[in-house]
């Protein structure tokens, strides 16, 4: 990605398309909830697929109630995304292939190629290529790259033009040190820390890592500052690219 030619106050671009590819339906909110609300902020399109519920893996909170089932915990699930969806400023869609395990099917690989070429994105925000943890997430990873190398290609059939080249970034998991990520990117999102925490409160069906989330960004915070941001930055984001950033200067 070249220098943005357009930015807002503080350097968050204001033209750009934003593409967050979920395997579950709360991924999005604890590892790229800033990086969403900062971006529609500023008046960028922010869209966000969720290729699961999460509803037999990351339903705990839900699984506890008497008398559950999948289809409850789905239509939760879709609810409680929605909502903080829309608390972040983002559109949302669910493609409900299960989870644990998460189903790559061809089927599923179109509709996600589709929304690629729909939506044309300039940056896509996903999983980590490595989480022994949650397989789930791990190959979100290949297929959203995948999908990507689909999409631009001219020969493949579609009512929509190939997408360019857009840069994918990593958001952080769980356990960063387990699954090889480095932070090569860490995003202010002090000015809308109080729009994530709400997003995250939504969250009822893992309420447990609201705690965690939030104090995982007060300590990016502290790297953010002490790795020459601005001072007065409180909370952040961790992202680790996966393609070279493009540019007339070194920095």
């Amino acid at each position: 990605m070249t220098d943005e030619p357009s930015s807002a106050a503080g350097g968050t671009p204001t033209d750009r398309t934003v593409l967050i590819v979920s395997a579950h339906a709360a991924d999005f909110v604890w590892r790229a909830g800033g990086a969403a609300a900062l971006y529609a902020k500023h008046g960028n399109a922010v869209h966000v697929r969720c290729l699961s519920f999460g509803e037999r893996g990351e339903s705990q909170g839900l699984w506890k109630q008497p008398g559950m089932d999948v289809a409850t915990v789905k239509k939760a699930r879709r609810d409680e995304s929605s909502r903080a969806a829309a608390a972040l400023g983002a559109s949302i869609g669910f493609y409900d292939a299960g989870d644990y395990p998460l189903a790559f099917t061809e089927g599923l690989q179109d509709r996600l190629v589709e929304d690629m070429r729909a939506l044309q994105p300039d940056i896509i925000l996903t999983h980590a290529a490595r989480d022994p943890y949650n397989l789930d997430h791990q190959g979100t990873h290949e297929f959203v790259l995948r999908c990507r190398m689909i999409a631009q290609a001219a020969g493949h059939p579609s009512e929509h033009p190939p997408i360019g080249a857009p840069q994918v970034l990593l958001f952080e998991p769980h356990q960063p040190e387990q699954c090889g990520f480095v932070p090569q990117l860490l995003l202010d999102i002090s000015p809308v820390a109080d729009v994530k925490l709400d997003a995250m409160r939504i969250m009822g069906a893992q309420s447990h890592l609201v705690d965690y989330y939030t104090d995982l960004a007060r300590r990016r915070g502290v790297q953010y500052v002490r790795n020459g941001g601005d001072r007065s930055a409180v909370h952040a984001e961790a992202y680790q690219r996966v393609f070279p950033v493009t540019g007339g200067a070194l920095i």
